[in-house]
């Protein structure tokens, strides 16, 4: 090959390479910002139905930059890589152009941003939503200088063979990104057509699904945190409503004591729904960097210390079993054990630890009246009560077995429920011994009888 045919193949060759990578950028900076527009979407949701906290978790992989600012543009919530900084941006949307995606390096931290500004309604003191994932600006500055070297010549020899080899190249991200403009917040269902092969356009459609699989999970648990919250919450709330109506209706008939003691029994019962729906949620979204080596009889041991239960537990316990975990979490999983115990025992509760083989064996049995073998995966699931333990008096919100089982799982273990040897229920929740490696469950947990 001569030194002219070189020259001519990289004179092709470059700015088609140029081309093609300011293309996947624009199509990559268009995925960022569909990303951006859901997660201020979801937080906007958030706003709409009163679940508005300070410190706010991003549902939206990737996208860590999120803050809500009141109509005086002061920042009243934000997340943890927000938090402390400044306002993002001063766009600020109107009602009738209520979502604006912008490029910004306003402030020198956290640096330059793909931000969307969405404001949450028409109100006049509606507050705005900024959703952001930090970023360098794109250019195309490089692909301008590049193509304004070139002579006219070269032009008119390489124009038509560049345009259709591009054209050609390009038409699967084209592809990509209509089917992107289609998948909308309210169904994320959809998915982009993967080409064959290895190649950047082929990575690019496996990432952009598996970004939408990751949405579409974290999605749906807000979605069942909402509708288990509201089913559950609904019925403490109007009991405590019709108290509280039937004593302003007539007075001379209430005792106020009497009215006083079930008021609070209702506010007891919301207090502990609402605490260990926020636990919940808090435990699917754990980081495993808070384990450590716990030793799991001494937890046992430390656990009982602090309790006053109705009935005696019998342990039984092999010293010298770890595992590696969260010392919280772990506390959380052996009192809800325990209390599901002790509400459904007769006489005596037990307590055994040992290892099997590579892991750390932890069972609670009672000897009360047992779950059916047909109940024995439903008692998981959030707020699931059998025939026998309907009733409020049984006390317990309906969640303690769907953290059991949600911790267990994030911690590479599992859970199931057998018959104990005196006829009731026997948990038996297996961990992987500290030192060995620790596979959380690939599937997303199921809501968690308690």
């Amino acid at each position: 090959m001569t030194l002219l045919t070189v020259l001519i193949t990289a004179m092709i060759l470059v700015p088609m390479a140029l081309v093609l990578n300011a293309s996947i950028q624009r199509v990559l900076a268009n995925a960022i910002w569909h990303d951006t527009r859901a997660e201020a979407m979801a937080v906007a949701v958030t706003i709409r139905t009163g679940h508005l906290h300070s410190k706010i978790t991003s549902v939206v992989p990737g996208i860590d930059m999120v803050q809500v600012l009141d109509p005086q543009r002061h920042v009243i919530a934000s997340s943890a890589g927000a938090w402390g900084h400044p306002p993002m941006s001063t766009v600020w949307p109107t009602a009738d152009d209520p979502l604006n995606d912008v490029q910004t390096c306003l402030n020198p931290e956290p640096g330059c941003l793909h931000l969307t500004a969405l404001r949450v309604g028409p109100e006049v003191d509606s507050p705005v939503v900024y959703a952001g994932r930090i970023g360098g600006m794109l250019s195309t500055g490089v692909v301008n200088t590049a193509v304004a070297a070139q002579t006219v010549a070269l032009i008119a020899l390489v124009g038509w063979t560049t345009w259709q080899v591009t054209g050609h190249t390009l038409r699967p991200v084209d592809a990509i990104r209509a089917q992107l403009a289609d998948i909308t917040f309210k169904d994320l269902s959809g998915r982009v057509r993967e080409p064959p092969g290895d190649d950047e356009v082929a990575r690019l459609a496996r990432t952009v699904n598996g970004t939408l699989t990751r949405l579409e999970n974290a999605v749906e648990v807000r979605r069942r945190f909402v509708t288990d919250a509201s089913h559950e919450l609904r019925t403490p709330i109007a009991g405590l409503r019709l108290q509280l109506e039937e004593a302003r209706m007539h007075p001379e008939d209430t005792e106020l004591e009497d009215l006083i003691g079930r008021a609070l029994g209702d506010v007891d019962r919301l207090q502990a729904i609402v605490t260990d729906l926020l636990y919940l949620t808090g435990a699917e979204d754990a980081s495993p960097d808070t384990r450590q080596r716990v030793d799991l009889p001494g937890a046992v041991r430390s656990e009982l210390r602090g309790r006053a239960d109705r009935l005696p537990t019998r342990l039984v316990l092999s010293d010298g079993v770890a595992v590696l975990a969260d010392p919280p979490q772990l506390a959380r999983v052996l009192s809800n054990l325990l209390d599901n115990a002790q509400r459904h025992a007769r006489n005596e509760v037990e307590v055994e630890v040992r290892r099997e083989e590579k892991q750390a064996l932890l069972t609670v049995s009672d000897d009360g009246a047992g779950i059916p073998e047909a109940d024995r995966l439903r008692v998981f699931e959030r707020f699931t009560r059998l025939d026998e333990a309907r009733s409020r008096d049984h006390g317990g919100t309906g969640l303690g077995l769907a953290i059991v089982e949600n911790v267990v799982r994030a911690h590479g273990g599992t859970i199931r429920v057998e018959r104990s040897e005196a006829g009731g229920a026997r948990f038996e929740v297996r961990l992987p011994l500290a030192g060995e490696p620790v596979k959380p469950a690939a599937t997303v947990p199921r809501n968690g009888r308690n």
